[in-house]
């Protein structure tokens, strides 16, 4: 009986586990756990984040992202200048062999603009990343109130009030 509640009990869990950790692969490229913060309806922008690990022993560049969601979607970054924090565009993110670079608040980030809709906590929605060797692949993009675990650098960072 006890095997009966234990496996009962798991096969609660595992759903909920894996809707969690999305994972998403395209060439040697591992793309892991995109999300973005929900932000009020009115917010104009919205930004999303996720790790990208290069498996391979050949660097590659992350070119671009695209989404239906949104009317434009760039790469940014934020960087020190003059002792002040500031955003900026950059047109492409280097991945290194066998490393990874983090896109998360108060660093690389993909920032949407002209949404059609604030996304809701709990939703999902498509961003296309498009890569110079690896090629393009599409991720779902979970929406949530705050940043998942080890994402804990998203503390005043604000994507509706993004200034260039």
């Amino acid at each position: 009986m006890n095997l009966r509640k234990t496996l009962l009990g798991l096969a609660l869990i595992l759903p909920a586990t894996l809707a969690q950790a999305h994972e998403y692969e395209v060439g040697q490229l591992h793309i892991d756990h995109p999300w973005s913060r929900a932000l009020p309806p009115v917010a104009p922008t919205a930004a999303a984040y996720f790790v990208v690990h290069n498996k391979g022993s050949e660097a590659d560049r992350l070119l671009g992202a695209s989404t239906p969601v949104a009317g434009k979607a760039e790469l940014h970054e934020h960087v020190h200048q003059d002792g002040v924090m500031k955003m900026q565009q950059v047109q492409d993110v280097a991945i290194p062999a066998g490393g990874e670079v983090k896109f998360e608040p108060m660093g690389y980030h993909v920032m949407l603009f002209n949404l059609k809709q604030q996304a809701r906590n709990g939703e999902r929605f498509p961003l296309t990343l498009t890569f110079e060797k690896a090629g393009s692949v599409e991720v779902e993009v979970a929406v949530q109130q705050e940043a998942p675990a080890g994402h804990d650098h998203a503390v005043g960072h604000d994507a509706g009030k993004h200034q260039h």
